[in-house]
């Protein structure tokens, strides 16, 4: 089946991406066309919906359990201070469709689960994980493989920060899955929480634009994505640096021998 021709209305939102030789109008029409499921609506977030939504991605969902508090409002620049006290899904469904009344967004006011996580991510192409916790991280890194899904995760602490794309369902290429990274959750009470730790709220604007960037090239198709790296960011330091990353032989779920048969902590 073709696609849709866009509207007028669609051809001048989107004017600056259609001049684009890289995305022009068959780049725009898979933007539109596309479903992306936001775990976490917090620092990364905040900057992945908006950017996303201006971008105009058809459908994006998002999952949080949590409502606005005014120690939030220093980095998760998707609310007001008129939105404290209020569900964070429900809160940004509205500013992200009075950005752009031309997305579907679809707001999942729950935490995400070993027994929700199958079914909040099979409606969705792409899954950007935003979330503070290892739980979360490791749950989504196996249900997406299971469902051969691409993960697009960031992660961000005080002034650093970290990015990669995790599809290693795709064995076109040998590509790591997150555990290849980090086999299993750190014990508890060992990493200290943001909130302990402090974070910067313009680096995790940086990191959450750079992931919503990453996101609109899986779209597209365009440019060098981040499957097999990770990009590791000081902005103290102004440094940017990218890594290859190998498959683990050894991964418990995405090796040779997988022990890991459901989505897991």
């Amino acid at each position: 089946m073709k696609a849709m021709a866009l509207s007028d209305e669609e051809l001048e939102r989107y004017a600056r991406h259609i001049v684009l030789r890289e995305v022009g109008g068959v780049g725009q029409a898979k933007i539109r066309k596309a479903k992306v499921l936001i775990v976490g609506a917090g620092g990364l977030g905040s900057p992945v919906a908006l950017y996303l939504a201006a971008a105009g991605v058809g459908h994006l969902g998002l999952v949080d359990d949590d409502a606005v508090s005014l120690s939030n409002l220093q980095r998760q620049i998707l609310f007001s201070t008129a939105d404290v006290g209020k569900l964070k899904v429900e809160a940004a469904a509205a500013h992200l469709g009075a950005l752009n009344p031309g997305v579907t967004v679809t707001a999942h006011p729950v935490r995400l689960t070993a027994d929700n996580v199958r079914a909040l991510i099979a409606d969705y192409d792409i899954v950007a994980d935003g979330s503070d916790n290892f739980e979360t991280r490791f749950l989504l890194n196996d249900a997406c493989y299971f469902a051969g899904k691409i993960l697009v995760s960031a992660a961000v602490t005080e002034f650093d920060g970290q990015l990669a794309t995790f599809k290693a369902w795709d064995k076109s290429a040998a590509y790591p899955c997150y555990r290849c990274l980090f086999p299993a959750p750190p014990p508890p009470g060992t990493v200290q929480s943001c909130s302990e730790t402090g974070v910067l709220g313009a680096a995790a604007g940086v990191m959450g634009s750079l992931q919503a960037l990453e996101i609109l090239k899986q779209i597209t198709g365009i440019g060098e994505g981040l499957a097999g790296k990770i990009l590791i960011t000081d902005t103290l330091a102004a440094r940017f640096r990218t890594v290859s990353l190998d498959p683990d032989p050894a991964c418990h779920l995405c090796g040779p021998h997988p022990q890991i048969r459901d989505p897991q902590a």
